[in-house]
């Protein structure tokens, strides 16, 4: 019997480094999966992409040709300038975000171009060519690389703003919560490592650490293993890194 304790403690030990190696496995084999659906994910979208803008140029193509006005001198040279503005417009899809300046500028050619047309019947032609640019910029805030101001000032009086408090700007709020965040960005840290960075001890530092783990910013390997920054945490530093960028122009 006395011999069958220490087998057992060392068997149940031996369950438990298990349990934490398959533990970080799981979570290396999510962590490698969501690089790779990231990687299968912008492949898919460069190839929406391309075949979107492709549509766009036959929809522009067809539409000024069965809209436009047929018997007029003016309706090749029209319907290339036309074509131009609209097919530039267009290729900002390719972009991750489109601003509101640009949009405002091809809206301002168009203008400049309707206020030069010589005939009333001219209404027709830019009737089609302001529908065209309507459905390109509609498709730009379905892909959500564009919005306007006004849709800007909607979406920001509608954050939420105790979700935020509690879940970001808290967390967030206490210097040595950020110099654990910038650290893990770099590489993964062990609770000593984390102590000697932030000059904090035991509970102190426990405090800080528990309120990244709360919410979801970093996350540890297994019980008394290293730290390591999450997906949010990327995120959520890297906009930060664009406030202060931003703070500094």
């Amino acid at each position: 019997m006395e011999k069958s304790k220490p087998a057992s403690k060392e068997f149940a030990e031996i369950k438990k480094q298990l349990a934490e190696v398959q533990n970080d496995l799981k979570r290396y084999v999510e962590q490698t999966n969501q690089q790779y659906l990231e990687l299968l994910l912008a492949s898919s979208r460069k190839d929406v992409i391309n075949a979107l803008q492709a549509h766009i140029v036959e929809d522009i193509d067809e539409g000024l040709d069965t809209h436009m006005v047929k018997s007029c001198d003016m309706r090749e040279t029209c319907r290339k300038k036309f074509g131009e503005v609209l097919t530039m417009n267009a290729a900002l899809i390719r972009l991750d975000e489109v601003n509101e300046e640009k949009i405002d500028e091809i809206r301002s050619d168009l203008k400049t171009i309707r206020e030069k047309a010589p005939h009333k019947k001219c209404d027709t032609c830019f009737t089609e060519v302001t529908r065209l640019f309507a459905k390109e910029v509609n498709l730009m805030q379905s892909l959500q690389i564009y919005s306007s101001k006004e849709e800007r000032r909607t979406s920001v009086t509608a954050l939420p703003e105790e979700e935020l408090v509690d879940r970001v700007l808290d967390p967030l709020s206490n210097k040595a919560r950020l110099q654990i965040l910038k650290a893990l960005y770099v590489e993964t840290k062990t609770f000593t490592a984390l102590s000697e960075l932030t000059g904090l001890r035991g509970g102190n530092l426990l405090f800080h650490i528990q309120k990244l783990l709360d919410t979801g910013m970093i996350l540890q390997k297994h019980e008394g293993g290293e730290y390591l920054i999450t997906e949010k945490g990327f995120t959520v530093l890297n906009k930060i890194k664009e406030v202060h960028a931003a703070l500094n122009s």
